[in-house]
């Protein structure tokens, strides 16, 4: 068994050989016989060729700070200038170019000031848009939305006593956030009471003193709802009983000593 397996690598070998010898040999024959400069030059080029193969072997198997080599660059890199640059082409040296005059951005078109701003006639308002549909539940969208964004400081009944003037009062009491607080407004005073309509909702948009707007937040018919609802939270405390239909049939407070309900 042994001496076969030899005899079988004593062949291949003499078969290998002899492959050499005819495929190999006369090309060594003819390379041998070329110009010098012809067989330096193919060893340059060859040398040459591998670099490229060297240099992307080395990129993808190495680990730098730097970044990689970007030959393609679609518009991954692009000569701009970002928000806030200086730029000496213009005379003022901004890149952030003002607003051209006249232009409005889109979506901000404001072709009804009665919408959108809450006057009429260089007025205030004292009804609202035709285009809105003042109904229960306008005025119920209007609580939802007064519940969100008005009484965290206004508090849910109005009186300015949401839970953020409850904690900044303590905070100033106790002398933790600075020595005073701006209370929020209280909506049952009869100055903000006398107020109409289209003051109360462009107070909403643009805010007053310390109290913000809320036109990005708010959509402008929610902003309307907000103040229907305010409009009948005001009521609700100040309502004439004689206005009130069947007012006769509903339970009256006993003001005498006594006390308790007739």
């Amino acid at each position: 068994m042994l001496f076969h397996k030899l005899q079988d690598l004593l062949w291949l070998k003499k078969l290998i050989k002899q492959i050499i010898d005819d495929l190999l040999s006369p090309l060594l024959e003819e390379v041998a016989l070329s110009p010098i400069w012809l067989r330096w030059g193919v060893v340059v080029v060859t040398c040459f060729a591998t670099i490229p193969l060297a240099l992307i072997f080395r990129a993808r198997t190495s680990l730098s700070d730097m970044p990689r080599i970007h030959i393609i660059q679609n518009m991954d890199n692009q000569p701009k200038y970002v928000s806030q640059e200086a730029n000496a082409l213009f005379l003022d040296g901004r890149v952030m170019r003002p607003r051209v005059e006249g232009t409005i951005a889109r979506g901000a078109m404001i072709d009804d000031t009665h919408l959108f701003m809450g006057i009429v006639d260089d007025g205030w308002a004292t009804t609202y848009p035709d285009s809105l549909n003042v109904d229960r539940a306008f005025v119920e969208r209007g609580q939802n939305r007064f519940f969100i964004y008005c009484t965290p400081c206004h508090g849910q009944g109005g009186f300015g006593d949401g839970l953020i003037h409850q904690r900044a009062s303590q905070l100033v009491e106790t002398g933790t956030n600075g020595t005073s607080w701006v209370a929020p407004k209280n909506l049952h005073e009869d100055a903000i009471r006398e107020q109409s309509v289209g003051q109360l909702f462009n107070t909403v948009t643009k805010g007053v003193r310390t109290m913000s707007g809320y036109a990005s937040q708010i959509p402008t018919n929610d902003r309307w709802a907000i103040i229907a609802y305010v409009k009948a939270l005001q009521l609700s405390q100040h309502a004439d009983p004689a206005s009130i239909p069947n007012a006769h049939s509903l339970p009256q407070v006993n003001t005498t000593d006594e006390g308790g309900v007739e």
